[in-house]
């Protein structure tokens, strides 16, 4: 017994067990997720989806071998290819900023992926191209085609959004690929890597069936290193998938301003996801023009929460599903807005910033590309970023950029520009220009169309070329004073770009993507070529091949049989010829 005894109290000093060790280092974690809904001044209504992973653990050491609520395909890419942050958007669509407003984070038309790396990684390109192969297997996207010909290295966007030591570009890869089609497939391992699926929670309303029927479709993956606490001597791990939709109730037959979530999801919220710390539906209903109390919407909401998005005052209808008195009443919540009057659709409202992009000139030889950007702002002036990346084959001439604000030529602070060479990388060009208050900017820059290889060309060439579009970074100025508030408090469409000062927030905007003509080549002469040479050779070698092979036999005419020999007797007596 008291050998027993001492052994026990040997395995208790002697520390816990491996198992135990891993249990008293569970990872701890919290997932939020929001519904945000916005009427748009054109009559359409925006929904935006937020699910925020947070994860309290060092990826980067590589001891991570529990995963509870981050997923584990994207936990082991991260700690295997050295990322420090990773952003990819899918979008289908394009969001028309003059007339919706600026959204919470937009996204260009196609696939965008750009990637910090850790300063350990040694061959960044390798640790990029393997990256883009893997996430092109989750994704079931064509992120396997990007690689030297569409990738950049900004040197001015594109700045870390999370915790960063150090902000040396070469760490950083840029791509686009604006002829990336977005369709179910993308969406199905999307939702997977909820902890919930689409089984509870918002997730129950991402119906492929009617999400993929809008004007505007666009998910996106953002993975972040971000304080764990305000102190910020630990690091936790961020991950934020997001999904916007615009829905045009004129096009599909509605013919009403008024909506409701079993309108444009065909379902309703009937339970919370119970992995969800936070679960929230905010409904935008701020007066759009000078008159109040334009909006009605029920069933009540449980709070109402004021907030200053964007440089605007807005004022949102929280509904908390994790509040115990909201399903008391119903089974299932299902939001209502109504319009109590005709809303006055000619006084839109203008974004501060936003910009518009297409192509000059006549002809398949040269061109130009012409880039507009307006400062809508009654008094400020701001700088602005602009970033624009061109194809190899569209041969820029530098010495032709022009920049025109009131009729005035504005010269660039900074500018940086990188020659593209044929068949290995593309035009990278970064200007730094300030817009004066109450301005448009005129970017004009001319090209030379180049003649490719016959091998070079898409399946349907005669559909034009695709140019990325256009990225615009800057610090807008607020016209209402924005206070200070705590990101983990805030919400979630308001805290990937938090505010450094309550005069500016922060704006990233996408143009329009460009189609260009290229000089193309007659394909259908090879293959008239191909039918009209098969044709003399089959005829003429078909010919010369019959009568060489073909073998001639002299039949003699026979004398004929018993049967006309007895003919011929019947007609001689009868005085007819013989046969």
């Amino acid at each position: 017994m008291a050998a027993a005894v001492l052994l026990l109290l040997l395995l208790t000093a002697a520390g816990p067990g491996p198992g135990q060790a891993d249990a008293g280092r569970e990872r701890r974690g919290a997932l939020r997720e929001e519904l945000l809904l916005s009427p748009l001044p054109t009559g359409d209504v925006a929904a935006t989806f937020q699910f925020r992973t947070r994860w309290d653990a060092d990826l980067q050491r590589g001891a991570v071998s529990h995963y509870r609520l981050f997923p584990k395909a994207l936990g082991r890419l991260v700690a295997a290819l050295g990322v420090r942050e990773l952003h990819l958007a899918l979008t289908q669509g394009f969001w028309r900023t003059r007339y919706w407003g600026q959204p919470p984070l937009q996204a260009p038309a196609g696939a965008e992926l750009w990637v910090w790396f850790q300063p350990t990684v040694t061959d960044v390109d390798k640790a990029w191209k393997e990256l883009s192969n893997i996430l092109s297997g989750i994704f079931c996207a064509s992120l396997n085609f990007i690689d030297s010909t569409n990738t950049v290295i900004p040197t001015a966007s594109f700045k870390p959004l999370g915790l960063a030591n150090g902000t040396d570009h070469h760490l950083l890869r840029y791509a686009v690929l604006p002829r990336e089609v977005v369709c179910t497939e993308n969406l199905t391992p999307w939702k997977k890597l909820l902890p919930c699926g689409s089984k509870a929670g918002l997730a129950v309303l991402l119906k492929a069936e009617r999400l993929f029927h809008s004007s505007y479709h666009s998910q996106a993956v953002h993975i972040r290193p971000i304080c764990r606490d305000a102190s910020c001597l630990a690091m936790s791990w961020e991950l934020r998938q997001t999904l916007t939709v615009v829905f045009d109730f004129f096009s599909s037959g509605q013919g009403k301003k008024d909506w409701s979530l079993f309108k444009m999801f065909s379902r309703t919220l009937t339970d919370t996801c119970p992995l969800a710390s936070q679960s929230k539906v905010y409904v935008d209903i701020s007066p759009k023009n000078k008159e109040k109390e334009l909006l009605e919407v029920s069933p009540p909401p449980t709070s109402v929460h004021e907030a200053i998005v964007q440089g605007d005052r807005r004022t949102y209808a929280v509904y908390d599903l994790l509040s115990p008195s909201l399903f008391n009443t119903s089974r299932s919540l299902n939001v209502q807005l109504k319009w109590k009057r005709p809303q006055d659709s000619s006084e839109m409202p203008i974004p501060t910033l936003h910009a518009q992009r297409y192509v000059g000139g006549y002809g398949l030889q040269t061109g130009e590309i012409c880039t507009l950007i307006y400062n809508t702002h009654p008094y400020r002036a701001f700088p602005v970023i602009l970033l624009e990346t061109v194809p190899w084959y569209l041969r820029l001439y530098v010495h032709t950029l022009t920049i025109i604000t009131k009729g005035k030529e504005n010269k660039p602070s900074y500018i940086h520009y990188q020659p593209a060479q044929d068949r290995s990388r593309p035009h990278l060009l970064e200007m730094l220009i300030q817009l004066p208050a109450n301005s448009v900017t005129k970017i004009t820059i001319q090209f030379e169309r180049a003649l490719l290889k016959w091998t070079e060309y898409p399946p349907d060439p005669n559909h034009g070329f695709y140019v990325g579009s256009s990225v615009l970074s800057a610090l807008v100025p607020s016209v209402t004073a924005m206070k200070d508030m705590d990101v983990e408090q805030s919400p979630l469409f308001t805290s990937l770009f938090p505010s450094s000062d309550g005069s500016s927030y922060f704006v990233r905007l996408y143009t329009e993507p460009l189609l260009v003509n290229l000089p193309t080549p007659d394909f259908s002469m090879p293959y008239n070529v191909i039918c009209l040479t098969c044709t003399v050779v089959a005829v003429c070698y078909g010919s010369f091949y019959n009568l060489l092979t073909r073998t001639f036999h002299v039949e003699e005419p026979s004398r004929g049989g018993l049967a006309k020999r007895l003919a011929n007797v019947i007609r001689k007596f009868r005085g007819v010829p013989p046969l």
